[in-house]
């Protein structure tokens, strides 16, 4: 396998290239050829990936950063025969905890070493990705008071990068107490939803957050996102969705809709944010839709089996 190793030095709670010129030796003794970059600012990861797919040098590009680095190499290599493969030393590493590929810590170091050796055990597959406006993302957009936590935090400074997922669910709670249900028409391949909503999310994952076990029946390659449409007017709305989310009641609810879709439309009044795999992308309306057999993915042997559905 000849790969290419992204690294972005910014990303995650400390610095980890010392640790990734000893994984690049592991994947070297079992017969990789790598070459390891670093990003300097937004967009490095994308061109580099780009670069890297049109002329034919690698087989894979190894994202080692957080999940905007993730994204910014998914946008460049969409539509592509390069595949990505992941070495999570990021803050949330969202694709590679639905993965189940072990996550790299300060108490465990030796993650990384393992994570690298499943990347050497990896199948490729052909994967989905959905498309909010002009921007791919390969776990989910969202809409709404999610994105206004992720336009208040990010792009966050190394230091709270350290204590974890603990400011996301602080400025949830800070966010959730000023978010007031807007307005919103939804088009879900020309059925329409209306009411006051809190999120829309568009799922190509099962998983939410790194969380939340939300959208259980979501396949990455089925040609479907998967849509829920979180209604209410407020605070104790936002905490009864996330107290049925984690009881796993949340499609029993009547203030959630669940559909499965290709395309998707939303408006409201007002405008609200929007993300993709937690980077905020702009402001409402938007129009998403997946993008079958897309991208070309390292899936290591620990990825639930149900996560796709053609074996």
């Amino acid at each position: 396998m000849r790969a290419l190793l992204v690294y972005n030095p910014t990303a995650g709670p400390r610095d980890v290239q010392q640790e990734l010129k000893r994984v690049c030796v592991v994947l070297k003794r079992r017969g990789w050829s790598v070459e390891m970059l670093m990003t300097e600012r937004p967009g490095d990861a994308q061109a580099m990936a780009q670069e890297a797919a049109q002329s034919g040098s690698c087989d894979a590009v190894i994202a080692a950063g957080g999940d905007g680095t993730v994204n910014e190499i998914v946008n460049g290599l969409v539509g592509t025969s390069t595949a990505l493969g992941v070495l999570p030393v990021g803050t949330g590493n969202l694709w590679a905890k639905q993965l189940g590929i072990p996550t790299h810590t300060i108490l465990n170091p030796l993650r990384l070493r393992d994570a690298a050796l499943g990347l050497t055990q990896s199948v490729v597959r052909v994967i989905d990705v959905g498309l909010a406006g002009d921007r791919y993302f390969l776990c989910w957009a969202g809409i709404g008071l999610d994105a206004r936590v992720t336009q208040e935090l990010e792009p966050r400074p190394r230091h709270t990068k350290r204590l974890g997922a603990l400011p996301y669910a602080i400025a949830a709670i800070i966010v959730a107490c000023d978010f007031k249900g807007v307005r919103a028409r939804i088009r879900l391949d020309g059925r329409v939803v209306r009411g006051r909503i809190l999120l829309v999310l568009a799922s190509n994952i099962q998983q939410y957050g790194g969380w939340f076990d939300i959208a259980h029946v979501a396949r990455v390659d089925d040609g479907l996102l998967d849509v829920f449409v979180f209604k209410g007017l407020g605070f104790s709305y936002a905490v009864s969705h996330v107290l049925k989310i984690l009881s796993h009641r949340h499609l029993q609810d009547p203030r959630v809709v669940h559909r499965q879709a290709r395309k998707i439309e939303v408006w409201t009044k007002p405008k609200v944010p929007i993300q993709v795999d937690g980077d905020p992308v702009g402001f409402t309306p938007v129009r998403i839709k997946v993008v079958p057999k897309a991208l070309r993915v390292l899936v290591p042997p620990c990825a639930p089996a149900d996560l796709f559905s053609c074996r």
